[in-house]
């Protein structure tokens, strides 16, 4: 079922989500090589719990830490670790969600280690731009489907691979509501986008296959062929004027860039 929000729900959606934004960026502020990924998620959990908030990943469906953190070839909900230590030229996807007031913030946001080869930057670049895309058919009257096919044919113009098997989805009290949102898929087509809805948009794009490998941890998802893949999203409430983006990615570039 899906659940249309008042504009107060909206605002507490918002409240979450730039808290996520805020949280992503402070993470950032501390990605460089030699961090590991358990160290990140510490400093992410400490963040949130001091401004109000419990991570909302932490114990979901026994997710056993606070961030989503996955390197390199790692799609997506991969499982901090001492033993993941950062090195230059990485590239990091970091997934945060929190929990605050009744209602659920969630955001994902790819960063660099210091420098990365350019076709690295470009698969960085080109998932970004698809998740804008894609979040710009996010108004009341399209269809899903108009989100789906801007971030598909967008990434596909580069030769990237759209995941298949992980969408986006609906953002309230819970974590996951309908619709789902996938990355592909034909204009026209899916659930209508209502006034009061609330979606997360989240381009998952390999640089190679589009196939992906679930490994025997039960959570890490990475791809088939071991090329890099790049995970950005943004909640967005659907207006009749127009995506109304929850998420605020300034924040998170203002720290990484100063």
């Amino acid at each position: 079922m899906i659940y249309l929000k008042t504009d107060e729900e909206i605002e507490l959606l918002r409240e979450n989500n730039i808290l996520v934004s805020e949280t992503l960026a402070e993470v950032g502020r501390h990605i460089r090589p030699g961090v590991t990924t358990k160290e990140l998620d510490s400093i992410a959990e400490d963040f949130i719990r001091a401004h109000g908030a419990v991570p909302a990943f932490l114990g979901y469906q026994g997710f056993p830490a606070s961030l989503c953190i996955s390197v390199n070839e790692q799609v997506v909900h991969g499982i901090p670790s001492s033993k993941c230590v950062l090195k230059e030229g990485d590239i990091v996807s970091v997934d945060c969600g929190t929990f605050m007031k009744g209602f659920v913030g969630d955001s994902a946001y790819t960063f660099a280690v210091g420098e990365v080869a350019g076709e690295v930057r470009q698969l960085m670049d080109v998932t970004k731009e698809a998740l804008y895309k894609g979040t710009a058919q996010a108004k009341a009257g399209n269809r899903v489907g108009d989100v789906s096919a801007a971030v598909q044919e967008y990434a596909e113009s580069f030769g990237y691979g759209v995941v298949r098997e992980l969408e986006g989805h609906g953002l309230g009290r819970k974590m996951h509501e309908d619709p789902g949102v996938p990355n592909y898929g034909a204009r026209g087509r899916g659930p209508l986008l209502k006034e009061g809805m609330v979606i997360c948009i989240e381009p998952m794009i390999n640089m190679g296959t589009k196939a992906v490998v679930f490994e025997r941890d039960g959570w890490t998802v990475r791809t088939q062929d071991h090329k890099p893949a790049a995970h950005y999203e943004f909640a967005v409430a659907v207006r009749k004027s127009g995506p109304d983006v929850l998420t605020d990615f300034s924040i998170i570039e203002k720290a990484i860039n100063n």
